[in-house]
């Protein structure tokens, strides 16, 4: 039987006040990276314009974490992999994806060249971004859909993979309205296709692949230490009502009479 939610701001035994105030501390530690970051890249942006329409989206996020950490607050793993993206998100927006020098800081570095390592003939940042979208944001959606939604079994993998991928054709579809709508060098900037045709399929790809693992980890890891995997992912099938919707629901809250 599956255990019954937590009341809110319930704190279990095991993660005791000194936990708790450990957990603080590192989230506080990546808000500060992250805020230095930010402020250190936001000096001298390459594309001032391009940079502010890349920050929307991301402010909104943060905005978002910070106004629902008390209410909702994330496992640790969940705000780790969120800061991972952000980080990267940030570097993009400074140099603007297309233009984000990786070679060249690996060749300083470490003395050889990614895109010669893979056979690239384009920057490919966008991609590893894009890939890095799915691999790092499926697992703090699994968490909100879990918590809130209270899915269980295949649903609680297949429902993140899911929601992937449409808000990767989201952000495409916005891509795409920002590029028609600024034009010129900063809708050309902002889509950073660098002339691929079927860049926005590639990125929907590598998003879908990207959540595809971190899920795929998510399965592995419960099949591992989770006993009831097995009777929850075959419970997670099972027929709830055996009433349609529809025009029978409809009729029934109008209260008509349905055969």
């Amino acid at each position: 039987m599956l255990a019954a939610p937590l009341a809110p701001g319930y704190i279990p035994q095991q993660f005791a006040p000194e936990t708790r105030v450990t957990r603080k501390a590192y989230l506080s530690t990546l808000a500060v990276l992250f805020g230095v970051l930010w402020i250190a890249l936001a000096i001298a942006p390459l594309h001032r314009s391009d940079w502010l329409l890349e920050n929307v989206l991301l402010l909104l996020g943060v905005a978002g974490l910070v106004a629902t950490s008390r209410v909702f607050p994330l496992s640790r793993v969940s705000y780790t992999t969120l800061f991972v993206f952000f980080c990267l998100h940030t570097i993009g927006a400074h140099y603007t994806y297309s233009e984000v020098p990786y070679d060249q800081a690996v060749q300083s570095l470490f003395g050889f060249s990614i895109d010669e390592l893979f056979g690239w003939e384009r920057n490919n940042f966008d991609r590893v971004v894009h890939f890095s979208y799915g691999l790092l944001l499926a697992y703090p959606i699994r968490e909100v859909f879990l918590r809130i939604a209270s899915v269980r079994g295949f649903w609680g993998y297949f429902l993140p993979l899911d929601l992937t991928m449409s808000t990767s054709m989201l952000y495409e579809l916005i891509e795409w309205g920002a590029a028609v709508g600024f034009g010129g060098d900063l809708g050309t900037a902002f889509l950073g296709s660098q002339g691929d045709v079927w860049d926005a399929q590639k990125d929907m790809a590598l998003a879908s692949l990207g959540a595809l693992i971190t899920m795929t980890i998510a399965a592995c890891v419960n099949i591992a230490y989770q006993r009831d995997f097995a009777r929850e992912w075959a419970d997670s099938f099972r027929i709830r009502s055996n009433e349609p919707l529809g025009e029978v629901a409809i009729a029934r809250m109008r209260g008509e009479v349905t055969p």
